[in-house]
């Protein structure tokens, strides 16, 4: 394990549960946040560098100041709908954020990083489970900027000798077990947080899209990852990338999916609430099923998510979300 590592999007969700991971594993952390989209409160185990991700001058004084080893990337703007609404802006900070970064870190010396990608990089699946040597052909601009993030990874690797660990997430979800930090996207998107405020009356009822997917229940089904299992897969890939075992890029989900009206049943189960639906039409480029084949990640990281219980993620998030607090206990 690397002793000094720079978090960029340490602020964020799933950047401030590898930072716990990270303190626990006996790194010491250092947060690279522009606190746009994060929270400075969820910096609890290490200092916070304030600043924007494609300010390379800050950047660059950052990793030398703390004499980083390693980077995990997490800092990003992560919102599809939005992406295909704003695309410019997306193509401006995902991938000015990752040119900077990289020219930061060849300037100073670092070598090694850990990508925050997305199983969004493959758009619509051929066939299931979602394999990593399967054609990445995404629908929408986020999606797109991961892949091209992908990219300049893999030619820094050429043309500098940068080792890589570029791991695609399917669905993050839960939250800190000990709840220390937790879920907090403004606006929220997530189909967990968003039942669990439904059923607390926070927000209005769920709105379902789509009801008529050839699934059995007619609902979407994705693969659910507890954020402390991903945090996990993050440390695990830094050892890989320690030990000098090469670049890789890792699909990071259970291998089981769950449909929307499963999710919904586990909110109930959990909050004893009801949740009130809403069934609406598909939304464009919403495919029916994706889930991960993790094997890959197991073979090479040792890594297998350790919550896969549905229930157990949803009690984890509950605390997180308004009334839902008192309803989870």
């Amino acid at each position: 394990m690397p002793r000094r590592v720079l978090v960029t999007g340490g602020a964020g969700y799933i950047g401030s549960h590898c930072c716990k991971a990270l303190a626990r594993a006996g790194a010491e952390v250092v947060v690279y946040d522009n606190l746009s989209r994060g929270h400075a409160d969820a910096v609890k185990w290490g200092p916070l560098v304030e600043g924007d991700l494609r300010d390379r001058v800050t950047l660059e004084a950052a990793l030398r100041a703390h004499r980083i080893e390693a980077v995990i990337h997490f800092a990003a703007l992560a919102y599809v709908g939005e992406s295909v609404g704003a695309p410019e802006t997306y193509y401006d900070n995902n991938l000015g954020g990752m040119i900077a970064l990289l020219e930061a870190m060849e300037a100073v010396g670092v070598g090694r990083i850990v990508f925050s990608s997305s199983c969004a990089t493959y758009g619509t699946p051929a066939q299931l489970p979602i394999t990593e040597d399967m054609v990445q052909a995404p629908i929408n601009p986020y999606g797109r900027t991961k892949l091209a993030c992908e990219w300049m990874l893999r030619d820094a690797a050429v043309a500098h000798g940068i080792e890589f660990a570029a791991l695609r997430y399917f669905n993050a979800a839960g939250a800190d077990p000990e709840g220390e930090i937790g879920e907090r996207h403004d606006p929220e998107t997530h189909l967990i947080p968003l039942a669990l405020m439904a059923a607390s009356g926070e927000a209005g009822p769920l709105r379902i899209f789509g009801t008529d997917y050839p699934t059995p229940d007619g609902t979407c089904i994705r693969d659910y990852i507890h954020v402390d299992d991903l945090a996990e897969a993050h440390l695990r890939a830094l050892d890989h990338l320690a030990a000098g075992r090469g670049s890789v890029a890792l699909n990071l989900g259970t291998g089981r999916g769950s449909s929307v009206r499963e999710v919904i049943a586990a909110v109930e189960r959990v909050t004893g609430r009801p949740v009130p639906v809403i069934a609406e039409a598909r939304r464009a480029g919403d495919p029916a099923e994706l889930t991960a084949d993790p094997s890959k990640a197991r073979e090479t990281l040792g890594f297998a998510a350790r919550y896969t219980d549905l229930d157990q993620i949803v009690a984890h998030a509950a605390p997180w979300f308004g009334h839902a607090r008192a309803l989870a206990g």
